[in-house]
């Protein structure tokens, strides 16, 4: 293994396995730290649930996962956040950048969430969606992480002990030997870095060749493969048929606007936090409704931020959310043992309960159904699933993503 992958959620953990297999990179994806030995893989991705954790129970799970990797041979490690940097107001971002960076020996540690093809960039320190700030991009809404400062260094500043100091874009743009002379310079620290188009990633990558750890979204490993001599190549994707279905918990406002154009051409089925409170962890009616679907269906929560706003204090922000992530890992897994074949999941959380549902421990990385989201097979068994972040993917990914699973490679 030569690169070693810790996410801190299972969208975050698909997107970044897809940046390095289309690198390249013989690539899988773990659920959790696995049992034993792995090989013929260049890059390991270990899936984690630890954005929203507990502080102390993220940094545990993320240091074992960083010496299992660094056992398998692994000379450089990613942990890989969100590409719109979100976290809680303790952490966990910096916390766990921090312990890791303990672990290995590491003196500058970059970061940086950009991935320009999803419109996340940095410049000035700061990450903008699109052509808006953080803050005014609808991640200042997240039900758990919401983002109210876009300046990164502000935000990593609160989060680490550490000193959190600047790679301006003047410097990135003058290419790896010059991002390479500005860090060696700087004192040991966090190093928030400018990027704002792919190459400025490539650059940077290449500028930290023998860094042993880098924090950032699926964009910072672009420019990584070339370091080890691995040119990019197609994915191989046999195709998966059997039915699909829609999984979507996510209240972002892309998923939402997702869930509206899915429900143009298909049927689908709102659950209220009221009733998953009510049903008590029967969904059984759910299962029975959508097999009885002529087509695929979609199950959701999502909803807009003020429905979510109350429902979190009627019943508890923690309350609600484990519950609604126990409804879509009971519908993952009946909905497998049902013999559906194709799975659609939309929001990091949501994703993290359906794989557990799935009860999988790793997935073969397949080609993209859209930037950041690949196609994954559960397992050896004849299951897709597709895992997307939020704010990911065009208006009709839904409808889209469960008829490309069903095609080969040749065909994407």
């Amino acid at each position: 293994m030569k690169i070693g992958v810790i996410a801190d959620d299972f969208t975050g953990a698909s997107d970044i396995a897809l940046t390095l297999a289309e690198g390249g990179m013989r690539t899988m994806q773990f659920v959790g730290i696995p049992a034993g030995d792995v090989h013929d893989v260049d890059a390991g991705v270990i899936s984690l649930k630890s954005r929203t954790a507990p502080l102390q129970d993220a940094v545990t799970q993320s240091l074992a996962a960083c010496e299992w990797l660094r056992a398998q041979g692994a000379q450089q490690i990613i942990f890989k956040v969100c590409s719109t940097f979100d976290s809680t107001a303790k952490g966990n971002i910096g916390q766990v950048a921090q312990a890791l960076a303990d672990m290995l020996g590491a003196t500058h540690v970059i970061t940086c969430p950009a991935f320009p093809e999803n419109g996340r960039s940095v410049y000035q320190g700061h990450l903008f969606v699109n052509d808006v700030l953080l803050n005014a991009s609808g991640m200042q809404d997240h039900p758990l992480t919401p983002m109210t400062d876009a300046d990164l260094r502000r935000v990593l500043d609160a989060q680490t002990t550490w000193d959190v100091t600047h790679l301006p874009i003047k410097t990135v743009a003058q290419g790896a030997d010059a991002i390479a002379r500005h860090i060696a310079k700087l004192p040991p620290s966090m190093v928030i870095a400018d990027a704002i188009a792919d190459d400025d990633l490539r650059q940077i990558g290449a500028a930290v060749k023998d860094h042993r750890l880098l924090t950032g979204g699926s964009g910072i490993a672009i420019g990584l493969p070339a370091n080890f001599g691995i040119t990019p190549k197609p994915v191989p994707w046999d195709g998966i048929d059997g039915r699909g279905i829609v999984l979507s918990g996510s209240c972002s406002r892309a998923t939402r606007g997702q869930v509206a154009a899915f429900l143009r051409d298909h049927e689908g089925r709102e659950i209220s936090a009221a009733d998953v409170m009510e049903r008590e962890g029967d969904f059984r009616d759910l299962i029975d409704w959508a097999m009885s679907r002529p087509k695929a269906s979609l199950i959701y929560t999502s909803a807009d931020p003020d429905v979510v706003k109350a429902a979190q204090q009627a019943y508890g922000t923690d309350v609600i959310a484990t519950a609604i992530e126990s409804m879509f890992a009971k519908l993952a897994g009946d909905f497998a043992a049902a013999g559906f074949g194709r799975l659609v999941v939309a929001g990091g959380e949501t994703s993290g309960a359906a794989v557990a549902g799935l009860q999988a421990t790793h997935l073969t990385v397949g080609p993209r159904l859209a930037a950041g989201v690949p196609v994954l097979k559960v397992d050896d068994r004849n299951l897709a699933v597709a895992l997307k972040s939020g704010n990911f993917g065009e208006e009709d990914f839904f409808a889209n993503a469960l008829d490309r699973m069903k095609q080969p490679t040749k065909m994407i």
